[in-house]
């Protein structure tokens, strides 16, 4: 069974097109002409073993700003799509990643019930045209879409690049935790039957 699902979302902001494969090994491309950006996915699709081709433009002469969150409300579309009724998840995920100086831990529920807890003190500025703040407005707009219950910290780090490579290799780790498919779990990990909100 392959869990795949393309999105497409044409807004006055942004052109965003973007197909997911769960059963992946973090092939594809990703564009959003947002380079940093672009280097998030390649981590998220690589560590999270998900196949994923993202074509984004948008209206950078604003900043990165709409062609950032609206990629994550692609992508957490997609993610819904694709796990569709979840039978079979394992639901949960938690993943803690270092990378150098930095550290970042995130835990992840697939309830059905959108939930951001985003606990990070990142400098200010920019990384490569990406402003360091939309860190959260990526999660949390992918978390939303996606109906995640999410609580992602960085616990430490002084360099903005490696605290937010951090974070989004341990969403990564996380949730291909909470999506892999559970050999014990016959139906919907619910007591309540349902997972989809």
């Amino acid at each position: 069974m392959s869990r795949t699902a393309t999105i497409e979302r044409t807004t006055g902001e942004t052109d965003v097109r973007l197909t997911l494969t769960l059963e992946g090994s973090g092939a594809g491309t990703r564009a959003t002409g947002v380079g940093f950006l672009d280097h998030m996915l390649d981590l998220l699709a690589r560590h999270g073993r998900i196949d994923l081709d993202v074509t984004v433009s948008g209206d950078l002469q604003t900043g990165a700003h709409h062609t950032a969150e609206d990629t994550a409300i692609v992508l957490g579309q997609a993610l819904d799509a694709a796990l569709g009724e979840r039978v079979g998840i394992a639901r949960y995920g938690s993943a803690t990643a270092p990378m150098d100086e930095a550290r970042a831990s995130c835990a992840i529920d697939i309830s059905g019930r959108p939930f951001t807890l985003f606990e990070a003190d990142l400098p200010a500025g920019s990384t490569g045209g990406f402003e360091h703040e939309l860190t959260e407005e990526f999660f949390r707009a992918l978390a939303n879409t996606a109906k995640l219950t999410l609580h992602l910290q960085v616990e430490a780090g002084s360099n903005a690049h490696h605290m937010i490579e951090a974070a989004f290799k341990a969403f990564a780790r996380a949730l291909r935790q909470a999506v892999a498919i559970d050999p014990d779990e016959t139906g919907v990990p619910s007591t309540k039957g349902t997972l989809t909100g």
